[in-house]
């Protein structure tokens, strides 16, 4: 008895599904002059429902578009949340030295060493204390003393605030895009 009351179910769910798409689908299907037409005419009967004329948007080809540099618009890039620790700094001792992608460090870039991360991985750094954000790329390995997740150019540091401290809590993303 429970199994037929189940594919009963099952089946009456299936339905409305189906049922309610169809539904939708005429609806979207309707030419908008038609409910404008009917909408305009005043002949409202008392306790019927009003319509309201919308803007019906059609999708269009792909092969119909075209686009002009300056109709683009700039999408915000996907980041993943990778973790949190404590970040620090390197600076002018370090500037102009090879890093370990084999790059020279500037401490004027917004660069960073990080112990796993793949070099050329583009990471948003925030710090929680000040709300500020900076996107830094990996070029370096480190930092390997004092339990630290992150080393940062001394530009980077300055941007979210943790030159004064010469340290702080960061959470970090890894930018995708």
């Amino acid at each position: 008895m429970a199994q037929s009351n189940r594919r009963t179910m099952m089946h009456n769910t299936s339905f409305l599904r189906r049922a309610r798409f169809g539904l939708f689908a005429a609806l979207a299907a309707l030419p908008l002059g038609a409910a404008v037409a009917e909408a305009d005419t005043g002949d409202a009967v008392a306790g019927s429902p009003q319509f309201e004329a919308v803007e019906v948007v059609q999708p269009i080809a792909a092969a119909q578009t075209e686009v002009l540099p300056e109709t683009v618009k700039s999408v915000a890039p996907v980041s993943r949340v990778i973790g949190s620790g404590v970040a620090s700094f390197y600076g002018a001792e370090l500037h102009g030295r090879r890093t370990a992608s084999g790059e020279r460090f500037d401490m004027h870039a917004h660069t960073a060493a990080h112990r796993t991360l793949p070099f050329g991985t583009r990471v948003l750094v925030t710090n929680p204390a000040t709300g500020r954000s900076v996107t830094v790329r990996i070029n370096d390995r480190g930092p390997f003393h004092g339990g630290r997740l992150i080393d940062l150019s001394r530009a980077a540091a300055n941007e979210i605030g943790l030159v004064a401290r010469g340290h702080g809590r960061v959470e970090l993303s890894v930018v995708e895009g």
